[in-house]
């Protein structure tokens, strides 16, 4: 048995994703490479008065596999079957579907969204207004609750070891990632489920809107989101799941698995400040704890997967905090200039689609980035077009509502 707490190296051993430009890496790459987004308007939307954006970035085709049992079905709304099935496919790529150690209790969970289900908080709500249960079921709850993709995990696989829900909102993919690091470098588990997931919806789009955060170009869908740029206007909701399959390092190269990558650096914190408005220090010093915890220069990091909502605050704030820490011409750029603000998938999809393409040896640009916002920090802002890059170490940012942010940092195999 392994001496308590005796720090471990962790690896990468299996990844995917549903995103609004495809469910598959070759889907994803293709259009990264030829700079098509996942942006859509949504006419229906107009219907509700006061409302200012009708973008949305869905995924588009995706349908609940035929062998999942009508059982597991019922209990689960859509994020929590994007979650599960990005899962499967993440399993699967590690080479672990129907492996004992899922079953051991070796193997744990950590995944998250903003909220469950919306269709099943709204049935609440009916049932608030009517004065009747009519609304609701037995699994409405189990559909709603914050931790419905972790338990649903849980559930379908047969996961017995620990189960640590994440919702916090945009950062829950990431904080995932970190905590399943955690539990892997201390002993605590052998192999961790870590990822994200969110489904589109009205309420979410409506949320950012009331702090006019989202963007009104709704004429022109594929010119926005702008991440950087001077003429940014605000994000675009989106939906998603991302699962990484992470793994004592000893473990995976002892069953002969292909590492894809390697977590060496995890810095979280929190802001104390404001629920809503980025703070620059506290950004920085995330980034700085990832570094530390890395034990690794910060000129060893040779790209940044930007969190980069084009929000007029938090790029602001962001781009500033990645300068200070790591230094002016860092490369740099924002996946969600494809795929839109996936709130609690974006922190695995980015950290997937990062690691894809920086293993291939490539990396895409903010598309929409034409003139750089002169307030944001000196950065190498990848733009026009994919550029070639080699590259040991790259970090991946994302910070959230209540002044969560984190940062993590990845070897490439």
């Amino acid at each position: 048995m392994k001496e308590k707490y005796q720090q471990r190296r962790v690896a990468v051993t299996g990844m995917a994703g549903l995103s609004p430009i495809g469910c598959d890496w070759e889907t994803v790459s293709a259009n990264l490479k030829q700079g098509h987004t996942g942006i859509r308007l949504f006419d229906e939307w107009r219907e509700y008065s006061g409302l200012n954006s009708f973008l949305g970035a869905p995924v588009v085709g995706f349908e609940t596999p035929s062998h999942y049992p009508r059982k597991m079905r019922r209990m689960m709304g859509r994020v929590s079957l994007l979650a599960v099935r990005a899962t499967e496919l993440a399993l699967d790529n590690a080479g672990l579907i129907g492996d004992p150690i899922l079953t051991s209790g070796r193997t744990g969970v950590s995944h998250g969204s903003s909220t469950g289900s919306p269709e099943s908080v709204m049935a609440f709500s009916q049932m608030l207004e009517t004065k009747s249960t009519d609304s609701i079921g037995a699994n409405t709850y189990i559909r709603m609750m914050p931790h419905t993709t972790a338990a649903a995990i849980g559930l379908f696989f047969g996961l017995k070891g620990r189960l640590l829900p994440s919702s916090s909102a945009c950062t829950s993919g990431s904080l995932s990632i970190g905590l399943s690091y955690e539990m892997i470098k201390f002993g605590l588990q052998d192999v961790m489920i870590a990822g994200g997931a969110e489904e589109l919806s009205i309420t979410e789009v409506a949320a950012f809107d009331t702090l006019y955060a989202t963007s009104t170009l709704n004429d022109a869908p594929d010119q926005t989101p702008k991440p950087f740029d001077s003429q940014r206007d605000g994000l675009v909701v989106g939906e998603g799941a991302a699962t990484l399959i992470l793994e004592d390092m000893e473990r995976a190269q002892t069953r002969g698995v292909e590492i894809l990558a390697e977590v060496i650096g995890f810095g979280t914190n929190s802001d104390g400040k404001h629920p809503t408005q980025p703070t620059m220090e506290t950004m920085a010093e995330a980034m700085s704890l990832a570094l530390a915890d890395a034990d690794l220069a910060p000129e060893k990091i040779g790209y940044v997967n930007a969190h980069g909502t084009a929000t007029d605050l938090g790029d602001i704030a962001e781009s500033r905090a990645t300068e200070l820490t790591l230094g002016k011409g860092v490369p740099i750029s924002s996946l969600k200039s494809y795929i839109g603000h996936t709130l609690g998938a974006c922190g695995s999809l980015e950290a997937w689609m990062t690691l894809r393409m920086t293993k291939e040896g490539w990396v895409a640009p903010t598309i929409n980035l034409t003139q750089v916002d002169e307030r944001c920090g000196d950065l190498d802002y990848i733009m026009g077009a994919p550029r070639e890059l080699r590259c040991e170490q790259v970090m991946s940012n994302n910070f959230a509502f209540g002044g969560v942010n984190t940062s993590l940092i990845f070897s490439i195999s």
